[in-house]
Order: C-alpha cells, then sequence, then structure tokens
C-alpha cells in the first residue's frame, strides 16, 4: 500500500512539474516584439557573422522593434526605416540595459 501510494505521489509531482515548465514557455512564446530606442547609431545586419550584409544605419534614439534575444552579442529586430520595414541583427551594445 505504502509502494503504491509513493509511486503516484512521484507521478502527481512529475506531471505537475511538466505542466509547468510547458506553462512558462508558452507565456515567453505569447510576448510579442517589444520596442527599444537605440542609445547609438548602430547598423542593422542580415546576419550574426564578420561578412553579414550591411541593411542599414540606425540613428541614436531610434525606435525598433526587439523580437528575440538571439544571443549574448546580437538581438533580431524589425524596423521601419524610409517607409520600408526591414528585419535584421543589431549588436546588443546598440541599446541601454
Amino acid at each position: 500500500m505504502k509502494k503504491a501510494l509513493l509511486y503516484f505521489s512521484s507521478v502527481a509531482l512529475l506531471a505537475s512539474c511538466s505542466a509547468a515548465s510547458t506553462e512558462s514557455r508558452s507565456n515567453k512564446a505569447s510576448a510579442g516584439p517589444v520596442a527599444h530606442n537605440t542609445v547609438v547609431e548602430c547598423i542593422l545586419y542580415d546576419g550574426m557573422t564578420k561578412e553579414s550584409r550591411q541593411l542599414t544605419t540606425v540613428g541614436s534614439g531610434s525606435e525598433v522593434q526587439v523580437m528575440d534575444t538571439v544571443d549574448a552579442y546580437f538581438v533580431k529586430v524589425r524596423l521601419t526605416a524610409a517607409g520600408k520595414t526591414e528585419s535584421g541583427y543589431m549588436y546588443r551594445t546598440c541599446f541601454s540595459k
């Protein structure tokens, strides 16, 4: 009887942990782009390497939509420049903390 109680308690605990991790992932995914202003003039790149093509230059104080924090150095952004919407990557150092 004690083994059955221990077994079912363990299963219930694992199920609750699994549900909690799924819930936290779904909350993060539902968050959309967040507006941020640049603090320095930066370049919007089409990739995250030294060979990436420069798409446009973004002036200091410009608003961009941060769509994802890709890695330790880059964020994926969307912006409108000269009436044209572009998506690409910018260095994290373009923004304040």
